[in-house]
């Protein structure tokens, strides 16, 4: 098979076609998730949302997207990802509308739910699709690449946001978002295919003596019991806990940073955003680098690394205070692991299990995740609200970064895949 699957009309293998597609719908999907932090402060100023309030309306998104997550694995191993984003993209480009319409604080949960439920299908599909498509070796480069799209909508709507809100309001930054979103659901279902054997190719950077290309689908049976054995694996357990409170880190500083800024700091509204643009310039920096380099040093060393320096990170923030460099410089790094940790454990997914399996194991280990993050916005609004200081969040913070890179030092290395 000497031929990598590049066609002879082109030369171009679709593999980077899906890269690009799937790349632009990260970027769009994560500036609707992400720049939801952008947007809190002048949701809370206009609408009178508590810190609570506004965490809890990001956690509608999580519950909602953590459930069906799951089920868009499912679906992805079984009808292909070419069926289910498309669908689920239009999910996305209407709950994102309907948040500009929100007139209440349950209006908002409930359309930022809808949102969730399209965005389900913005990361698990997505990670299971473009993994099928690069060989293993090639994997973190493509996952490297492919990451850059969310690290880059934070980063373009950390500007792009206040500039609207400056010249109409925050309600049609959801709107041009939900429009673009409608537009790509046309994008993807052009473009994209389930897997290398529907354009007769095989993944990108596969070698002859590789071994075979992506397999179909399993029989139901054959899901259940997959699924059932990973659910008594101890690394499964161990790696998906590291990233709960990895998850839990994370966005103690995300969905707050901008509103820390803005009421705890006094920066301006512009100034205040610029936190999520660093950020994010940070995210591109950090999957440009560390995905390639955990195919070298391993996917287990480049988590726990990456966790412990997410732990400085936070201490950092802590400490700088009011200082705008040193914050923006922290800022920046935290960015940096931030894009480079969802990589990290969904490219676990493929190397400690099957495949074919893939993409369930994928949205299994996205439960841990998604309730890290709620559980982040639930306590550290309500510990704001109390205190009214981000200074025990964001110590918080740091300590469960500290436990989640200890918790990979238990993952046992996995032997050689089927």
């Amino acid at each position: 098979m000497a031929n990598e699957g590049k066609p002879a009309s082109s030369g171009l293998h679709w593999a980077w076609v899906i890269l690009a597609v799937c790349f632009v719908d990260l970027y769009i999907s994560y500036g609707i998730r992400l720049g939801y932090s952008v947007l809190l402060p002048e949701m809370i100023r206009t609408m009178g949302f508590t810190r609570r309030q506004g965490g809890d309306i990001f956690n509608s998104y999580f519950i909602v997207y953590v459930i069906f997550s799951l089920f868009t694995g499912y679906l992805t191993d079984r009808i292909g990802a070419r069926r289910v984003i498309p669908f689920f993209c239009i999910i996305l480009g209407v709950g994102t509308i309907l948040m500009g319409t929100a007139q209440s604080f349950w209006q908002a949960c409930i359309f930022y739910g809808i949102v969730g439920m399209g965005g389900a299908a913005m990361w698990t599909p997505i990670i299971t699709l473009v993994q099928k498509w690069f060989a293993i070796k090639k994997k973190g480069m493509a996952l490297g690449i492919l990451s850059t799209g969310f690290g880059l909508g934070f980063a373009t709507m950390g500007k792009f946001y206040p500039v609207v809100v400056a010249q109409w309001s925050w309600r049609y930054c959801w709107y041009l978002l939900g429009i673009a979103a409608l537009l790509m659901v046309v994008v993807n279902a052009l473009f994209l295919r389930s897997k290398p054997e529907d354009k007769g190719v095989s993944p990108w950077g596969q070698l002859p003596d590789d071994g075979g290309t992506a397999q179909g689908a399993p029989s139901a049976q054959a899901q259940k019991i997959r699924f059932s054995e990973i659910l008594t694996l101890p690394q499964f357990w161990i790696i998906g806990s590291s990233y709960f409170l990895i998850a839990a880190a994370l966005y103690l500083i995300l969905t707050f940073m901008v509103d820390y800024a803005r009421y705890e700091l006094g920066f301006s509204y512009g100034k205040a955003s610029m936190l999520a643009t660093i950020h994010g310039i940070g995210q591109i920096v950090g999957v440009l680098t560390i995905p390639m380099a955990s195919d070298y040093i391993g996917r287990r060393m480049t988590i726990l690394l990456t966790n412990a320096c997410i732990a400085l990170s936070v201490l950092s923030i802590i400490l700088a205070g009011g200082n705008e460099p040193w914050l923006f410089i922290s800022i920046g790094f935290i960015g940096a692991f931030f894009g480079a940790t969802f990589p990290m454990y969904g490219a676990c997914g493929g190397d400690y299990f099957k495949r074919e399996m893939m993409g369930t194991v994928i949205g299994a280990l996205t439960l841990f995740y998604g309730s890290g993050a709620i559980i982040a916005n639930r306590m550290g609004g309500q510990i704001r609200d109390a205190t009214g200081s981000f200074y025990i969040p964001f110590g918080i913070a740091a300590l469960a970064a500290i436990f989640s890179a200890l918790l990979m030092f238990f993952v046992k290395h996995p032997g050689k895949r089927a």
